[in-house]
């Protein structure tokens, strides 16, 4: 039997090493949070190459690990199980597909399949009904148009039934290897924006932000860590600040923890100031 391999979307599985930060906790120290008001040089400071190059190296050192949780064994199955995780767990969505994929293994079978066959395998993921329209439809059209096999490349896969970019970014990435855009699922929506990396909120315009910045080597990993970074450290509703790895070079004004290097961050100007000042003191 095939090696289960991890991979998917939306959430992720990773151990997290490595980097340090300032321990708040320990020290009782309270957040205190900048003025939100910032110039011109500081609303332009996100993208800072050498800022986005610190970011993508600490998420790497953060999370070596980290890889997408969907199980699969091929493409078809990837896809499959994309689709299925819209509004859904990747727990839960591991919990269907292998009795869904047991009963029709390949994109022929699932074409064959009634529709309400399909429905009742994945009713507990939630919006079965529109998710078996999508499968089913996907599994015709890559029987009929594509030999059975899932197509390789963004445009085909657009065509598919239920496939959208984000999908479509997850199979290429995960089952091929190839980078052709960056995965943004609500983690990497809402991180990418708390650290303002763009200012976009269409996941469309959010990507090709990233893509702007983001090193083309590093597209497929970036995802997978970012994702992982929101389920064990940046949490949407309670953000663990104080133990973020990434702390220093955040000044997102909902943070629960600030370090002097994080206020300067948020502040570039007034920092650069503060130093010359302190340098014609000395």
């Amino acid at each position: 039997m095939a090696k289960v391999i991890r991979a998917g979307k939306h959430t992720t599985r990773a151990k997290s090493v490595g980097a340090k930060a300032p321990a708040a906790a320990a020290s009782g120290r309270r957040a205190t949070r900048p003025s939100a008001r910032k110039g011109a040089a500081e609303r332009s400071a996100g993208r800072n190459p050498e800022r986005v190059q610190a970011i993508v190296a600490t998420l790497a050192a953060a999370y070596p690990q980290a890889e997408c949780a969907l199980h699969h064994r091929n493409a078809w199955e990837l896809l499959v199980a994309t689709i299925l995780s819209a509004q859904c767990t990747d727990v839960r969505v591991n919990m269907v597909t292998p009795e869904l994929f047991r009963r029709y293994p390949t994109p022929q079978d699932l074409a064959a399949a009634p529709l309400p066959a399909i429905e009742e395998l994945i009713r507990t993921t939630g919006f079965y009904h529109n998710k078996a329209v999508s499968i089913s439809g996907a599994a015709k059209k890559i029987t009929a148009e594509f030999a059975g096999q899932v197509p390789r490349d963004m445009a085909a896969l657009l065509t598919l039934p239920g496939v959208a970019r984000k999908t479509a970014n997850v199979v290429l990435g995960v089952a091929f290897g190839i980078a052709d855009g960056i995965v943004v699922d609500t983690h990497v929506q809402r991180i990418s924006r708390r650290l303002d990396v763009t200012a976009e909120e269409d996941p469309k315009r959010i990507e090709q932000d990233l893509m702007a910045v983001i090193p083309r080597p590093e597209w497929i990993a970036f995802s997978h860590r970012v994702i992982a970074h929101g389920r064990q450290t940046c949490i949407a509703r309670k953000p663990k600040c104080d133990v973020c790895p990434l702390e220093r070079l955040c000044y997102s004004q909902d943070k629960t923890y600030w370090s002097d290097a994080a206020k300067d961050a948020a502040h570039p100007a007034a920092a650069a100031a503060k130093k010359s000042a302190n340098r014609r003191a000395g």
